[in-house]
């Protein structure tokens, strides 16, 4: 028995030492009760009616779009066109005014948290040969949209592409003079009925209709659920959730996933599994708001990891025009932040050297308003930039593979650890 109790005791030890901090958590039961209390106090805050553009008195001019029906869109564009041909018959020529989306243009706004598009326009001409093309490209993305509203039917930006290759060349182009007929038109890109393929996906405590059909999102099994690329048909939202967890990677989601994390914390897991696609931000903006839940954030401890951060939380440059609908607000930073690289111990071969793109793109972050707003955002970048080290959340598997969800998350979310 003597030898037993030893051997249990050496277990436990060696345990301990491969999983750094596990001695630290208290029972499930006592985190539970954390984030109970940390819920319940962020619900009772988000009962105020959050702020637009619209109750602020800026002193610039800035611009928006707003979600429009099939034939108020249908009609924008007859109205467009109508202009156009005036424009011809009056020997003015055929041009298009184009809402810029430069750097130049934007505008981070902290009373809203997020970028916002201004209001400089630019005059893109069919007669002048640097934008002959590209002019005869907005043309034909008017047509093609009009013949959706027309047939009340949805496309993916793919199909779009491919309806002339010739003349588009290459779908980044025509995916940029999408947006840009979103903002002529004042209206958001769902609106044009133009979807991108599935690519987020959602697991957990979640219940919510998808065209009619129930789904739950704790039966989904490992895989999850894909997130619905036209938000329209997403309604009806039940959880009973403490928080929600946006991941940044498949591999992450993946483990939490297998561990049923959700239920032994009760939550719900997203990814877009990398960079933010438009319809991931709009369902975890539709959660945050309709379900009234904190959203944690774990990305790599990189410069694009906060990057990808901050457009979901504070929007892109690229869709500032469509800012208020696809951002989410006070999202926190859970980690992998750079401090956890020492706090947990993270071995050396784990850590990656930062090259001098990532350092250069490190240092522009740090010029940001978004970034300069939160000094622990600032702290956590200049530590990064300091030691020219970075990590991705896998690193945590050198302690076990499941570490992430048994001691790493846990801990955190134990010491209401984030930012």
């Amino acid at each position: 028995m003597a030898d037993k109790k030893k051997r249990r005791r050496a277990d436990s030890d060696s345990d301990s030492a491969s999983q750094p901090f596990k001695n630290l958590l208290k029972s499930d039961d006592q985190i539970l009760q954390i984030l109970e209390s940390f819920t319940s106090s962020f619900s009772s805050s988000s009962i105020s009616k959050p702020l637009t553009l619209a109750d602020l008195a800026l002193s610039t001019t800035c611009r928006e779009v707003s979600d429009l029906s099939l034939s108020s869109v249908q009609s924008a564009i007859e109205s467009l066109v109508l202009q156009l041909t005036h424009q011809i018959l009056s020997g003015q020529g055929f041009s298009f005014t184009v809402p810029s989306r430069s750097s130049s243009n934007q505008l981070y706004v902290p009373e809203l948290d997020r970028i916002v598009l201004k209001d400089k326009s630019t005059v893109r001409p069919f007669s002048h040969i640097s934008s002959v093309r590209k002019t005869t490209i907005t043309a034909k993305i008017l047509s093609l949209v009009h013949q959706l509203c027309l047939k009340n039917i949805h496309v993916t930006k793919r199909d779009l592409f491919y309806t002339d290759v010739k003349l588009f060349q290459d779908q980044i182009q025509s995916d940029a003079v999408l947006d840009d007929v979103s903002c002529m038109l004042g209206c958001t890109r769902s609106s044009l009925n133009v979807i991108a393929a599935e690519k987020g996906v959602v697991v957990g405590r979640l219940i919510f209709s998808d065209n009619g059909d129930m789904i739950d999102c704790t039966k989904m099994g490992m895989g999850g659920k894909a997130i619905p690329p036209n938000i329209d048909r997403v309604g009806d939202m039940q959880s009973d959730a403490l928080f929600i967890l946006l991941v940044e990677k498949d591999a992450a989601y993946i483990r939490l996933a297998e561990d049923r994390f959700y239920n032994r914390f009760p939550c719900i897991i997203v990814t877009a599994k990398g960079q933010p696609d438009v319809a991931t931000r709009l369902f975890l903006r539709k959660m945050k708001m309709e379900l009234k839940l904190p959203v944690l954030a774990l990305v790599d401890s990189d410069p694009y990891g906060l990057k990808i951060l901050s457009v979901y939380g504070c929007g892109s440059k690229n869709m500032s025009y469509d800012s208020a609908n696809l951002t989410t607000p006070d999202i926190k930073w859970l980690g992998i932040r750079p401090s956890d690289l020492d706090k947990y111990k993270i071995p050396e071969q784990c850590r990656l050297p930062m090259t001098e793109q990532d350092i250069k793109t490190g240092k522009d972050l740090l010029e940001e308003d978004f970034v300069k707003k939160n000094p622990g955002w600032v702290e956590e970048l200049n530590l990064m930039v300091k030691t020219k080290q970075k990590a991705e959340i896998q690193a945590l598997s050198s302690f076990g593979f499941q570490y992430l969800s048994e001691v790493y998350l846990p801990l955190k979310l134990q010491q209401q650890d984030w930012l």
